[in-house]
């Protein structure tokens, strides 16, 4: 297993809709092995592709249960509200109140092809949401309002500067 970059906003990859993956081969299988390195650590518990520079649908998380993989993940079914404290790995020293369903019902496929329904609620159905998220190119900061948003960047770009 190797250590990914992580990509930092405002880089382009992590705006992109991602394709789905076709064939789960070595390398998609390595990616995600790498993936899941990167996360632990960089002390993350959710990395999603695009965020290593991979514009292709796979997640990996961890919320403390062991790893879960997931190629081409989607919720499929949603309920409940609750809103909590976000980072992201892609937007360090920014955290933010983001508002998403209580209840997800996810599927997609496991590394051997096999397909996987997973029902989650707390933070598992909350890390879920984020990483797909990220699928679609959404970022924590796209979840609150344009005032918000124009301070958390302003914050943000002034802790990047040396």
């Amino acid at each position: 297993m190797a250590k990914l970059d992580v990509l930092h906003y405002p880089n382009s990859v992590l705006r992109k809709k991602c394709e789905a993956i076709d064939v789960i081969d070595d390398d998609v299988v390595q990616l995600a092995h790498d993936m899941l390195e990167t996360m632990y650590v960089d002390k993350g518990i959710g990395l999603a592709a695009p965020q290593v520079g991979v514009s292709r649908r796979l997640i990996v998380l961890d919320i403390g249960d062991g790893p879960l993989m997931l190629v081409n993940p989607k919720i499929v079914a949603a309920e409940g509200s609750d809103t909590m404290e976000e980072g992201c790995l892609c937007l360090p020293g920014i955290n933010v109140e983001v508002e998403r369903s209580a209840r997800v019902r996810v599927s997609g496929l496991d590394l051997a092809g096999k397909e996987l329904d997973i029902d989650a609620d707390d933070l598992l159905a909350r890390a879920l949401q984020h990483e797909i998220d990220h699928l679609s190119g959404t970022l924590i900061i796209d979840k609150v309002s344009k005032l918000k948003r124009d301070l958390l960047i302003k914050k943000y770009k002034k802790a990047q500067q040396p």
